[in-house]
């Protein structure tokens, strides 16, 4: 495989990974209705930061233990679903129905990057599928360190500008997204699928 094969077969296979539905999208439109296209871009930035941390855990040989090592993805998965499902509770119980853009309620519901970083960090589904999928678009002959971080890029910048269309899609849609009734219910409805998604990864398997 040449090198514009390999760019452009993983550029798609990116492409079509980014446009399908999941948690990721899940955390982008949530935030940007309840909380404001800027925290939505934080998370977005925390969700592209744990791509590159994979990519590096990957490009280090770290993240084929991840592929071979039950107890490792194992131990992954819990802390994962247990993060997911602590964010998913959060929402239920306590669902928001304003948005102030005062420091005491910015503080109060923490760091939008990090609860993006740690999402992806801790899904042990995105170790192994950078594991398995990235190997098969490195051309043969260069460097697996230089072409992971390359193609992590590409799936970064294709992530980041799917997650952009996705904040500018709510913004025409403000003045009804951010109704009290609308927000609790995006909240409740943003926590039972975080609970969904926390379930799905602690029964699955590899």
């Amino acid at each position: 495989m040449s090198v514009t094969d390999s760019l452009l077969a993983f550029s798609l296979a990116a492409l079509l990974l980014t446009l399908t539905p999941g948690l990721d999208t899940a955390l982008i439109l949530r935030t940007a209705c309840a909380e404001g296209g800027k925290k939505a871009f934080q998370a977005a930035l925390g969700i592209d930061a744990g791509c590159f941390v994979w990519g590096a855990l990957v490009a280090l040989g770290l993240g084929a233990l991840m592929a071979v090592s039950t107890l490792a993805y194992t131990i992954l998965k819990i802390c994962g679903a247990a993060y997911l499902c602590w964010l998913g509770v959060q929402l239920l119980m306590r669902p928001r129905t304003s948005f102030s853009q005062n420091e005491d309620d910015t503080a109060a519901h923490g760091n939008w990057f990090i609860k993006g970083m740690l999402g992806n960090v801790l899904n042990p589904k995105m170790g192994i599928f950078y594991v398995s999928f990235l190997p098969q678009f490195i051309p043969a002959g260069h460097s697996p360190v230089l072409w992971t971080f390359i193609l992590v890029g590409i799936h970064v910048l294709i992530g980041t500008l799917w997650s952009i269309t996705l904040i500018i899609s709510t913004h025409f849609a403000s003045a009804i997204l951010k109704r009290p009734r609308v927000i609790s219910a995006m909240d409740r409805a943003t926590g039972g699928l975080f609970l969904c998604f926390a379930a799905k990864l602690a029964f699955s398997s590899r």
